[in-house]
């Protein structure tokens, strides 16, 4: 069992963030721009950055090729999780996952709630694993993508929580793959 009162050390993990939008770019993006400056201000690494239209083929080629990079230890994207014709970063992030962590929608569902009360019901907030990678699909506007990070991602991405966070589990996410 895990000594709960032995101090930590802060790990840095490497973010990739991907906005999902028909209609924003790098200077006018306000999700993607607060997730960056909350992953620099925890300490982390922006291991990349990109903008892809709503095309569910072009987001399952992007996270494929972020999860197969030994840089990146986690996706963060943003946009195309509502219920429109146009909104497949689910479909998309359910195409990649190898694991999904339901909990996450659960617990994001609960944090909106008390924000955005009913209307929480909208988002299809979802998070998973490939390839020993996080991914987490955010809604695309600048209030969720705070409230995710502040309520959620931040302390689970953080070595030093406790009692669990996702980070001491990272060198196991791969496990599998080493069993013969």
């Amino acid at each position: 069992m895990n000594d709960t009162t032995e101090p930590r050390s802060f790990i840095p993990v490497r973010i990739a963030v991907l906005t999902v939008s028909d209609s924003r770019i790098l200077a006018d993006d306000r999700s993607g721009d607060t997730l960056v400056e909350r992953i620099a201000r925890a300490g982390h690494l922006l291991a990349d950055r990109a903008i892809l239209r709503d095309e569910k083929a072009q987001i399952v080629a992007k996270l494929k090729d972020w999860v197969s990079d030994p840089g990146i230890d986690a996706v963060i994207t943003t946009g195309g999780t509502g219920l429109t014709g146009r909104d497949v970063t689910v479909e998309a992030h359910e195409a990649v996952y190898e694991k999904t962590i339901t909990g996450f929608a659960t617990l994001f569902a609960m944090v909106s709630f008390k924000k955005i009360g009913t209307s929480a019901i909208q988002s299809r907030a979802c998070a998973g694993v490939a390839h020993g990678t996080y991914l987490f699909a955010l809604p695309g506007s600048t209030g969720a993508c705070r409230d995710a990070w502040d309520e959620i991602l931040e302390p689970q991405l953080d070595f030093r929580h406790r009692p669990c966070n996702f980070v001491e589990i990272m060198p196991r996410l791969e496990e599998h793959r080493r069993r013969k």
